[in-house]
C-alpha cells in the first residue's frame, strides 16, 4: 500500500499549490479520501473529506473558500487546490485513505507546503 503525495512547496501570499495523492496497493475507490496538516508545534488538522465517489467533500472553516479538494478513481488520486494562500497554511500536509467498514486507514508520508514572500 501507497499514498505518494506531490506538489508541494514554497509559494507566496495569496499564491496557489496544487497538491495530488497517487494510491496504489488497495481499492482506492472503496475508501474516503482526507488531507490533513500539522504545522510546527501544533496538532494534526483535518483539512478536507471527501466521499468514496466524489460526490460530497467537507472543508474545514479555515480552508473553506480557498481550498477544494477532488478526487479521480480511474488514476486512484486525489487532490487539493490551494487558493488564496495564507502564512498560516504553512504546515506538512498528509494524505490519508480511510475504510470505516474495514476500520483500515493508509496515510501518505506527508510533504512540505511553505507560504512565505
Amino acid at each position: 500500500v501507497q499514498l505518494v503525495e506531490s506538489g508541494a512547496g514554497l509559494a507566496q501570499p495569496g499564491g496557489s499549490l496544487r497538491l495530488s495523492c497517487a494510491a496504489s496497493g488497495f481499492t482506492f475507490s472503496n475508501y474516503i479520501m482526507r488531507w490533513y496538516r500539522q504545522a510546527p508545534g501544533k496538532e494534526r488538522e483535518l483539512v478536507a473529506t471527501i466521499t468514496r465517489g466524489g460526490g460530497s467533500t467537507v472543508h474545514a472553516d479555515s480552508v473553506k473558500g480557498r481550498f477544494t479538494i477532488s478526487r479521480d478513481n480511474a488514476k486512484n488520486t486525489v487532490y487539493l487546490q490551494m487558493n488564496s494562500l495564507k502564512p498560516e497554511d504553512t504546515a506538512v500536509y498528509y494524505c490519508n485513505a480511510i475504510n470505516f467498514a474495514s476500520y483500515q486507514q493508509f496515510w501518505g508520508q506527508g510533504t512540505q507546503v511553505t507560504v512565505s514572500s
